[in-house]
């Protein structure tokens, strides 16, 4: 009997854990490839809720300040869409990549995104036209 009940509170809590909200992001990197220097540059990171419970995003911190983030700040239903929004500043010619931290209410809490490629300075971009 004392097993019994011990298995159902196990079945129980893994049932609750499936039920949690959950990403699944068209990509989770982009390359911009070759960028002009002193142009800021935007993509953004499409997300589905593939849980049962709503998706909340708590915050979006990307670890360098020459990186800007937007998200959608109501909850996301189960199957309906989000987006983050990421804008760099491309201020130094140079390769770079960035992380972007996402933290929510999802089966995995925190997620990377990153954001990758080289800024040119803007006299290499317009002389390769």
């Amino acid at each position: 009997m004392i097993c019994a009940v011990i298995l159902g509170f196990t079945v129980t809590a893994s049932a609750q854990t499936d039920n949690k909200a959950e990403f699944k992001f068209v990509e989770e990197k982009h390359d911009f490839g070759k960028i002009p220097q002193g142009k800021p540059v935007t993509t953004e990171f499409t997300f589905t809720n593939i849980g049962e419970e709503p998706l909340i995003l708590s915050n979006v911190q990307p670890t360098c300040g020459c990186t800007i983030a937007d998200f959608t700040k109501t909850p996301v239903l189960k199957g309906a869409k989000g987006v983050i929004k990421i804008t760099y500043n491309a201020a130094v010619a140079s390769v770079f990549s960035k992380t972007i931290v996402v933290t929510s209410n999802a089966k995995t809490p925190t997620k990377n995104l990153i954001i990758m490629g080289e800024v040119m300075p803007a006299a290499a971009v317009a002389g390769s036209k």
